[in-house]
């Protein structure tokens, strides 16, 4: 093992034109009391790292190594050396306040996250504490693992935030990363979804995954939902998206970043009962359901791989809606 490693780094948040990313030399890190220091297999890309980069999401230190879907086995530290874990959004929180006690660990004000408030896994090593990190298996791709750590978790838990009822109508609003594996979990459980996006692409996607309906955007679904999950991060679309929601319908925000949403008219939106809620990271239980779930329904995951060497023009392909599926870099 080398003392250096290849690393990209958010060096001037900006529009992705301008190349916030810089390719680098950093010191391999070394893990602290309970940590682990990981060898990356691969890492997923999630718009997420895109508005770190542009500078939606402020960056809470400078230079930071990007990335939080990162596969890769254990060389040293707390854990057993060649346990294949990965290392997820959350990453700490302080386990004391009202919202750890309760089970409300992703509210926790002092929490933490992996390529936000620590280097991530655009990297060929990343540092994590070990309580934070998933025990994942050994046989299978890591390409196909790293997505579920952040776009399946974070969709899981927007399905849950939905309130979708026993075999009840969904709607999707965008079908990127984490919708695609959302809506397979969704169609897993009995419910009949739908799913509405700007993508050609994306909508003969959601089709060939088994969704009843796949229309534009701003489209009207076939049948009054039951429940919605916005994952464009296009603040338009929430009246939109409430529009198509049957009486005491529930929509879910499930990204990080929105652009404004506009004036709401109280009759046409939420009277009747209509629900609009946030989804906010993510708790440790949330991330383990969700594995053990995809342990026993294994989704199709739509993977689009670069090589590190190419993070930039990966980061890119997302902002320009030319990755079908997940972006996953790796080693390279």
């Amino acid at each position: 093992m080398t003392e250096e490693m290849d690393a990209w780094v958010v060096a001037r948040p900006g529009p992705i034109a301008t190349g916030p990313l810089e390719r680098t030399r950093l010191p391999v890190p070394e893990p602290g009391p309970g940590e682990v220091l990981v060898e990356v297999e691969a890492c997923a890309v999630c718009r997420t790292d895109l508005h770190l980069a542009e500078g939606d999401l402020p960056p809470v230190r400078p230079r930071t190594v990007p990335g939080h879907e990162a596969v890769g086995r254990v060389v040293r530290g707390a854990l057993p050396a060649g346990t294949r874990v990965g290392v997820a959004w959350l990453r700490s929180t302080c386990g004391r306040c009202r919202y750890c006690t309760r089970g409300m660990e992703n509210l926790c004000p002092e929490s933490s996250y992996t390529g936000w408030h620590a280097d991530g896994g655009y990297a060929r090593y990343l540092v994590a504490p070990a309580d934070y990190v998933y025990t994942l298996p050994q046989d299978r791709p890591a390409e196909l693992l790293a997505p579920l750590l952040c776009a399946g978790i974070i969709g899981y838990r927007a399905l849950q935030r939905c309130d979708l009822p026993p075999g009840g109508r969904l709607g999707v609003y965008g079908f990127g990363a984490s919708a695609h594996l959302t809506a397979q979990v969704a169609i897993a459980q009995g419910a009949t979804v739908h799913v509405m996006t700007r993508s050609p692409a994306a909508r003969e996607l959601a089709l060939e995954l088994g969704a009843a309906s796949a229309g534009d955007a701003r489209d009207t679904p076939p049948e009054p939902l039951d429940s919605a999950i916005l994952f464009a991060p296009v603040g338009d679309l929430v009246p939109v998206a409430l529009a198509a929601l049957d009486r005491g319908g529930t929509l879910a925000v499930a990204g990080i970043h929105l652009t404004d949403i506009p004036v709401l008219n109280y009759q046409r939106h939420l009277f009747q009962e209509r629900t609009l809620r946030s989804v906010t990271a993510n708790t440790r239980a949330d991330g383990r359901a969700f594995l053990e779930f995809t342990a026993a329904h294994p989704p199709h995951v739509a993977v689009t791989p670069y090589p590190l060497s190419d993070a930039d023009r990966a980061l890119a392909d997302l902002a320009g809606d030319r990755v079908n599926g997940v972006a996953v870099l790796v080693p390279g």
